[in-house]
């Protein structure tokens, strides 16, 4: 299945020579440009099977990607308290993103897996298709960008991820690409940017952490329409003692370099 979001180039055409060609069924659908996390809710609308696994459309999968998320499936599917399972992401090089040291299969959830765990680095997440119906992407006005983590935490909540150390995914971060602007995408959607910061600062992570993201809350929150009174409502008023000055020059800093 392709969701095309509102691409400019011959991705079209050269998507319906291989649908003429019928060697395996593709369903292609464009929409207008609205962002990752909007091509992901109409994915998630139209889905069938058991499984979604999201690849970009400038990274590829290698040979026995998908063999290998089969075998680690069959261990945890009749679970109903593991959401999915979540492989390694590699460069086109071969050398790992992020944690690079060998690490046995894993039982945990996002958010320990990041802050107990200490598991560094984008990863490769397959997720039982009928548990993320369930936590569609939250979509503002005019905002093109949501992390992605902001869903994956709220499934952390009530269920655990499978955790493998094999290379599932190879990618490579463009200059122009989503990794590389994106301060400048969290200030132009203020909004999914504070949900995110606010929500994270909320869970049960080390203190560091929740102040990080205090500051970041108040980083972005100097593009968005808010009063500082309205959004003290959203997060700790103790951490923003901290947090506010600091989100405060970091945005005078962000906005001196874009």
């Amino acid at each position: 299945m392709i969701v095309d979001d509102g691409s400019t180039d011959d991705t079209q055409n050269i998507v319906n020579d291989w649908i003429k060609e019928g060697e395996i069924p593709i369903r292609y659908y464009k929409q207008e440009n609205g962002g990752k996390h909007r091509a992901i809710n109409k994915g998630l609308d139209v889905a069938q099977g058991e499984l979604f696994f999201i690849v970009d459309s400038d990274d590829i999968l290698p040979v026995n990607s998908l063999e290998i998320i089969n075998n680690k499936v069959d261990a945890i599917f009749a679970n109903n308290k593991i959401a999915g399972v979540v492989g390694r992401k590699a460069y086109f090089n071969g050398k790992k993103v992020g944690t690079t040291e060998f690490f046995e299969d894993k039982i945990s959830n996002a958010l320990d897996i990041r802050f107990k765990h200490h598991l560094k680095g984008d990863l490769a997440e397959v997720f039982k298709l009928d548990i993320l119906k369930e936590y569609l992407f939250p979509s503002f006005e005019k905002e093109r960008f949501c992390p992605e983590a902001l869903v994956w935490n709220r499934i952390a909540e009530k269920y655990e991820m499978l955790y493998f150390d094999q290379i599932v995914y190879k990618c490579e971060y463009l200059e122009d690409g989503l990794t590389s602007k994106i301060t400048k995408l969290r200030q132009q959607s203020p909004n999914s940017s504070m949900l995110y910061y606010s929500e994270l600062e909320k869970y049960n992570i080390p203190l560091i952490q929740k102040i990080k993201a205090n500051i970041n809350f108040w980083r972005f929150s100097f593009a968005s329409p808010n009063s500082i009174i309205q959004n003290l409502q959203r997060v700790s008023v103790i951490l923003s003692i901290i947090g506010l000055p600091i989100g405060f020059v970091m945005a005078i800093n962000d906005k001196r370099k874009i």
